[in-house]
């Protein structure tokens, strides 16, 4: 602020830290950057009585506000297309474990269903104890990925659990009784 004259152009030094801002925080961030360049540029004016003509001030200006706003809407939309990029990764992630249930567990227990009903009890004891095998390894693998920790509450509602059953009957005035 104190060095130089209106030719030498010091303000055109705020680009990198704008830059840097925008970059860093995105398009809020990189706009208050330029407004605080500019800010200071207009202060260095007025404190050194400089007269610059509207073309002066507009190669001042502009480039600084349009370097925080553009470069921090591009970062921001960078981050969201990272984002949208990372949620369709997870959800082909559980598309393809999804079949892989379908293939090992539905499919095994379809067959051992199929073979009780053959008559055939060894062959479909055979294939639901393969089956059991291969969901435990599917279920704790999954449990394995999903890297919970030390989590030890129950992610679901145990009142509908086959481990702890409760049937809902209806009474005659029309309220569910829990037994």
């Amino acid at each position: 602020m104190s060095f130089g004259s209106p030719v030498d152009a010091y303000s055109m030094l705020y680009a990198l830290p704008i830059a840097l801002v925008a970059l860093a925080y995105g398009l809020r961030a990189g706009t208050v950057a330029g407004l605080l360049a500019v800010g200071l540029t207009v202060l260095w004016a007025m404190s050194h009585s400089v007269h610059l003509s509207p073309t002066g001030w507009a190669s001042r200006v502009l480039p600084l506000l349009l370097l925080g706003v553009l470069l921090g809407h591009a970062t921001d939309r960078e981050r969201r297309a990272q984002e949208e990029h990372r949620r369709l990764e997870a959800a082909a992630i559980l598309h393809r474990e999804a079949i892989e249930i379908n293939d090992s567990l539905v499919q095994g227990m379809a067959a051992a269903k199929w073979s009780f009903e053959a008559g055939q009890v060894d062959t479909g004891t055979r294939i639901l104890d393969r089956t059991i095998t291969d969901a435990h390894d599917l279920v704790s693998s999954l449990i394995r990925r999903a890297d919970m920790g030390a989590r030890t509450e129950p992610l679901h509602d145990r009142s509908t659990s086959l481990h702890s059953p409760i049937r809902r009957l209806d009474n005659p005035d029309g309220r569910a009784e829990r037994r």
